[in-house]
């Protein structure tokens, strides 16, 4: 009987692994020396989660040795392959923690993405790591076999070792080890014996390790800087600093946005390196995998992921957060609750606006570029956050009437405003085609009234808590009440001669009976010029953003019951009162009405099936199709 004391023990990989193991070992020959990094980030997370438990367990294995990170080539005789130990004082494993954490991938999918590997060879090392996830694996890319001993922090624990040769097993045995960590001991394949020499070693650590904020020592000597970037002041970074830094704590290698970079003593302590990422979704490779800046305190982190300083609609910003006013011991209840937590919050986020602002004024293209990113969070701020309404309008980008394609600001749509002008007006739609074909613009465009293209579902969810800026109210102008500027009609005794008054009521007497309780009202419009008819609210009714937001959130539905307006002097409106006059049985005129009511509602966006129009639309196709043969 073999005793997990006495003896090892031999387990399969899943066949996830042995595929990825595969594909490390036999495929993927370029950028080999990313093992180091990838080590070392392990390293420094085995670190990182041994210094979070010692902020409240002080009952550990060797509480006193140094937290830092040692690579060694040792010595080997003549002929027998070259060797690198990686070695850390950091939290350790388990025996349960070792099979679990070397043997398994926790990944869903693993097996479609290994199936789509079958059909292309152009993979790299980086996206079999990303994609899964365990970064140690890539050691088999130069590694004839990986022994890994571990002890845990834990006093009572017991060392273990985990051996593999990148086969489709792997062995656990019991260790001689008294301090607590784990150590990497690769054995180097012949042709990747390169990487046992430390001048190679401090080279790579130099390139993806430099800002791992505990030392790396090859051999004797630190590799690494160590000395955080957000204690330096600004004027001793470069910006190449600013990147790499960026890309050792994110694995993002796409360069950020926009830095915020800052120290301040009153009224809070606090340094802070910040970063606007220049993609809403993180890369593939991506080792933040939560919202939140990581917190430190004296240069120790607290809170790896600390989303109680900037608010939700921020929470995109990434980076480091330092202040020596917080205590050490410190827990994240207590964090959350700690009254410099507000003022710091307060501080942070100012700055991060003073960024906006000045990303607004100095390159409005990177504006645009990040509203395009992160638009959705500032307005999803609005809806969710009372408080920032005001800091959040002056941000806010949307295309216009009469902004030819272009993003233009709510400063930028006041300041065109007319001297009559009284509000701020919008219309909401699906796209920016159906709302710029809006029948409520008509008589925007006759009074050259600029009007805002709300698209976004979002638009209809923070409509209704918007209000006012700079003492203009927002109104939507699907609204029957809208009071616009006096203007001379010159189209009325156009209109009255195209259709008179009693087929005009001939008319809308048909509109009512084909829509009946559909609709409120029925009636001539006094604003439409080129479009055939609308819906209006009716005075005190529900706003049409709500009923849009319950149709996007598939809740309870009805269609709202609109008045509809109709344009006495639009060709197809005169056409059909003449057929309902002369020949009110011909089945064309309903189809009409019901398709005008249909298509209306739509372009609201306010149609709860709009495949339900198809047969009508099938039926006047057919109609039509007759009537030119003459049937």
């Amino acid at each position: 009987m073999i005793t997990e004391e006495k003896a090892a023990k031999t387990y399969h990989f899943k066949t996830e692994v042995s595929q990825v193991l595969n594909i490390l070992i036999h495929s993927l020959y370029k950028d080999r020396d990313i093992f180091l990094r990838e080590v070392i980030s392990n390293a420094s997370d085995a670190l990182t989660r041994l210094q979070f438990e010692m902020l409240t367990n002080h009952d550990v294995l060797d509480p006193d040795a140094e937290l830092a990170i040692h690579i060694d080539v040792p010595d080997v005789p003549e002929g027998e392959p070259k060797k690198i130990i990686i070695k850390d004082s950091g939290i350790g494993m388990t025996k349960e923690e070792i099979i679990v954490n070397l043997g398994t991938i926790a990944q869903s999918g693993a097996r479609e993405f290994l199936a789509k590997l079958e059909d292309n060879g152009d993979i790299s090392a980086e996206d079999v790591i990303g994609q899964f996830g365990v970064g140690f694996y890539s050691v088999f890319m130069v590694a004839s076999e990986v022994r890994v001993v571990s002890r845990s922090y834990k006093k009572r624990a017991k060392a273990v070792a985990w051996i593999s040769d990148g086969g489709e097993d792997f062995r656990v045995e019991p260790a001689d080890k008294t301090d607590r960590g784990t150590e990497i001991h690769i054995t180097l394949r012949r042709d990747a014996e390169e990487f046992a020499s430390e001048w190679k070693l401090k080279e790579i650590v130099k390139r993806y390790s430099d800002f791992v904020a505990f030392p790396i020592y090859v051999g004797e000597a630190q590799a690494n800087q160590q000395t955080p970037l957000w204690r330096k002041r600004p004027s001793e970074v470069e910006p190449d600093d600013y990147n790499n830094f960026y890309r050792q704590m994110t694995m993002n290698f796409e360069d950020p946005l926009a830095v915020i970079h800052f120290s301040s003593d009153a009224p809070v302590n606090v340094r802070a390196l910040l970063f606007i990422p220049a993609s809403r979704e993180p890369g593939i490779l991506s080792s933040r995998k939560e919202p939140g800046v990581m917190l430190y305190s004296h240069n120790v982190l607290i809170q790896e992921y600390c989303t109680d300083l900037l608010p939700q609609w921020l929470q995109f910003i990434d980076g480091v957060v330092d202040s020596e006013d917080l205590p050490l011991n410190v827990s994240r209840e207590s964090v959350q609750n700690n009254r410099l937590m507000a003022q710091l919050g307060k501080t942070i986020k100012k700055r991060v606006l003073r960024e906006l602002d000045k990303m607004v004024k100095d390159d409005p293209e990177k504006y645009e570029k990040f509203w395009l990113e992160f638009g959705r969070y500032l307005k999803e701020g609005v809806a969710i956050d009372p408080t920032a309404k005001e800091d959040v309008l002056p941000f806010l980008r949307y295309q216009s009437s009469k902004s030819e394609g272009k993003l233009i600001s709510l400063d930028e749509y006041v300041e065109r405003m007319g001297d009559d002008q009284e509000a701020i007006y919008y219309a909401l739609g699906d796209s920016l085609s159906s709302v710029a074909r809006s029948p409520h613009l008509d008589p925007f465009r006759e009074r050259d009234i600029e009007v805002l293209y709300w698209i976004d579902p979002l638009d209809a969810l923070i409509a209704p808590v918007l209000g006012e800026y700079k003492e203009k109210p927002f109104k939507n102008i699907d609204s029957a009440e809208l009071e616009l500027p006096e203007q001379e009609d010159k189209s009325e005794e156009e209109a009255e001669a195209a259709l008179d008054a009693p087929e005009l009521e001939k008319l809308t007497e048909r509109f009512k009976a084909v829509l009946g309780d559909k609709v409120t009202e029925v009636r001539p419009s006094k604003a439409l010029r080129n479009s055939p008819m609308r819906l209006v609210n009716p005075t005190d009714a529900v706003g049409t953003e709500t009923y849009r937001i319950q149709r996007l959130l598939n809740q309870d539905y009805e269609v709202p019951k609109k008045i509809v307006e109709l344009n006495r002097s639009h060709p197809l409106i005169v056409n059909l009162a003449h057929l309902t006059t002369n020949k009110p049985d011909d089945a064309v005129i309903d189809l009409t009405i019901e398709q005008l009511y249909d298509s209306a509602l739509l372009q609201e966006g306010l149609h709860p099936n709009p495949a339900e129009m198809l047969p009508r639309i099938e039926q006047l196709l057919a109609v039509a199709v007759q009537d030119e043969l003459g049937e």
